[in-house]
């Protein structure tokens, strides 16, 4: 009866290991990488890593932006009419990920410079790629045309946007609160709709 019940032990517990693994293994090949200024796009970010598992990595700039907004409203328009690409801080062992959440808020009606540096210094060629964005109402812009010209060899899946803090009248963490309930819920419908969660 002893042995028996050894037994039944060591195989449950192996089982179990092995389904634990598995499920690891699976949310391991899940980046969920973005830029954030006002917190709005990664608390997005959190609550999509809560739907799916996977890594959380914040895009950060060897020279951070200044944290006036008619300093880094100024910068940003000269990056991107020069095409200049800040470089980045963040490290990222991209090898180990299937799948590419890219987030990060709309600015300038366009995609911000540290997540073109992103695309262009990664290569996501057989990967999928999830855009998400924030933005103070105007829309994406072009931002989500720009993530997909830069991955032409990646599987884009329908993106994610929503309403987030409007800087330039000082409303920057938005998405809180009720509003944050209210964005977990739409988040999850997406994930649904695009078949990333049951």
């Amino acid at each position: 009866m002893n042995k028996l019940l050894i037994f039944f032990t060591l195989f449950t517990s192996c089982f179990s290991l092995d389904t634990n693994e598995k499920n690891e293994g699976r949310s391991d090949k899940i980046l969920i990488v973005y830029l954030s200024r006002t917190k709005n796009t990664k608390t997005v970010a959190e609550i999509i890593q809560e739907e799916v598992g996977g890594d959380l990595v914040a895009l950060e700039l060897v020279n951070p932006y200044p944290e006036d907004y008619d300093a880094i409203v100024k910068q940003v328009s000269e990056e991107n009419e020069s095409g200049f690409l800040p470089p980045l801080k963040t490290k990222i062992e991209l090898t180990k990920y299937d799948t590419i959440f890219l987030g990060f808020p709309t600015w300038g009606m366009q995609l911000p410079p540290p997540i073109k540096s992103f695309l262009s210094q990664y290569d996501l060629s057989g990967k999928t790629v999830i855009p998400f964005n924030t933005n103070a109402g105007y829309g994406v812009g072009s931002s989500f045309k720009t993530v997909n010209s830069h991955c032409p060899d990646s599987e884009i899946l329908e993106g994610f946007s929503i309403k987030g803090g409007i800087e330039r009248d000082g409303v920057l963490l938005a998405i809180k609160g009720q509003k944050k309930t209210e964005a977990k819920t739409e988040v999850k419908k997406w994930l649904v709709e695009i078949g990333v969660k049951n």
